[in-house]
């Protein structure tokens, strides 16, 4: 019965996929076909993610994270946040391994959520594409809303979550 309740999004996809492939064949082809292709995408970039994170376990030490993008980082761990956030490469699902393995070397939630929020919104290739078609004014605005909005929304997640008495099981890990 676990097994099921933990697979039952994946579940309620397939017998949504079959009941679309009854309705009109192409279709259900044609969702086929893209959640493959979406899979395969997800196989060729996750390896190479997994084994990073791994290398960061393994050659980074804890207190080095704690010290640098910790609770005690202050802006320099806002900073830092924002640029590996900004210069990754990759889709958004890559980041989560690597927001994981932070919180779990000591990284703060706040400086986690500013990572995530940064790769998702921030990257600097995004910024050269805006700039090209969209100019500098556009890329200027969007940029000055949207960092503040993505720094409040990392502390405000951090507050919630310990004003909610929510202990992050990962922190207690030692690496």
């Amino acid at each position: 019965m676990t097994t099921l309740k933990r697979y039952r999004l994946f579940i309620a996809v397939l017998v949504i996929t079959f009941l679309l492939t009854l309705k009109d064949i192409s279709l259900g082809y044609q969702t086929l076909r893209v959640s493959g292709q979406y899979l395969l995408d997800m196989l060729t970039i996750l390896p190479p993610i997994f084994i990073l994170i791994g290398l960061l376990d393994v050659w980074v030490p804890k207190k080095i994270v704690e010290d640098n993008v910790g609770d005690q980082s202050g802006i320099k761990g806002i900073l830092i946040s924002i640029f590996v956030g900004s210069a990754a490469a990759g889709p958004l699902y890559a980041a989560f391994p690597v927001a994981e393995a932070m919180l779990r070397k000591g990284g703060s939630l706040a400086n986690v959520v500013i990572f995530l929020g940064t790769w998702a919104a921030i990257k600097i290739p995004m910024i050269m594409m805006e700039v090209k078609y969209l100019g500098w004014t556009f890329s200027l605005t969007r940029l000055a809303l949207t960092l503040p909005v993505i720094i409040l929304s990392g502390f405000v997640m951090q507050n919630l979550l310990k004003s909610k008495g929510d202990t992050n099981s990962t922190r207690k890990v030692d690496s």
